[in-house]
C-alpha cells in the first residue's frame, strides 16, 4: 500500500495513546454530542417531558444501543485505526473489524439510532423530521466527501471493502474482514 497519505495525518501510529483518546472525547462531543444533545435542546424536545409506557422503554432501548454503536466506534478508531473520529487525526488504519463488518457507517446509524430514541422518548413533533435531515446530512457527507477521501486515503483496499460492505443497512455479517 502506498504510504504517501500518512504525512497529512497529525497522528502517527507511534502517538501516545492518551492525546488520542483526548482528541477522540473532544470530537465525540463536539459532532455526536452536539448532533443528540444540543439539536434536539434548540428544538425544545427536553422541555415537553418524556412519554410513558412502550414509547418511553423504546426510546431509552434505541438511545443506549446508538449510544453504545457511538462508543463502540470510537473506540475501534482508537485501538485498530490508530486515530481518531476528528479528521486531523484520522485513522491510519483501515477499521473494518467489530460494528464495521456489518456495515461502513456504523458511527453515523449510531447518531441516527440514538435521534430515533430521542423522538420516541420525548414525542416531540420536530425531532422526526430533524432526523430526516441529519440522516440526508449524513448520506450527502458520505457520498460527496468522505469515500471519496477514503478512496484516496485507502486505495484498493476501501474499495475491497466497499464492494463486500453495505453503506448503511447491514444485510449479513462478512467473516472475511
Amino acid at each position: 500500500m502506498d504510504d504517501r497519505w500518512r504525512t497529512v495525518n497529525v497522528v502517527a501510529p507511534s502517538a501516545n495513546s492518551v492525546r488520542l483518546w483526548i482528541i477522540t472525547l473532544f470530537s465525540l462531543a463536539i459532532g455526536p454530542g452536539s448532533v443528540t444533545i444540543l439539536g434536539p435542546y434548540l428544538l425544545g424536545a427536553y422541555a415537553s417531558g418524556t412519554r410513558s409506557g412502550g414509547w418511553r422503554v423504546l426510546g431509552i432501548a434505541m438511545i443506549a444501543a446508538g449510544a453504545f454503536m457511538v462508543l463502540r466506534c470510537d473506540f475501534d478508531f482508537v485501538t485498530s485505526g490508530k486515530g481518531t473520529p476528528a479528521p486531523p487525526a484520522a485513522p491510519v488504519y483501515l477499521v473494518t473489524n467489530k460494528l464495521y463488518r456489518w456495515t461502513r457507517n456504523p458511527m453515523y446509524a449510531g447518531v441516527l439510532l440514538v435521534l430515533s430514541g430521542e423522538a420516541a422518548l420525548f414525542g416531540n413533533i420536530a425531532l422526526p423530521v430533524y432526523l430526516a435531515v441529519a440522516g440526508l446530512g449524513f448520506h450527502l457527507f458520505v457520498t460527496l466527501y468522505e469515500e471519496p477521501h477514503l478512496t484516496r486515503t485507502f486505495g484498493q483496499s476501501y474499495l475491497n471493502y466497499c464492494a463486500q460492505v453495505p453503506r448503511w443497512l447491514p444485510n449479513r455479517i462478512n467473516r472475511n474482514l
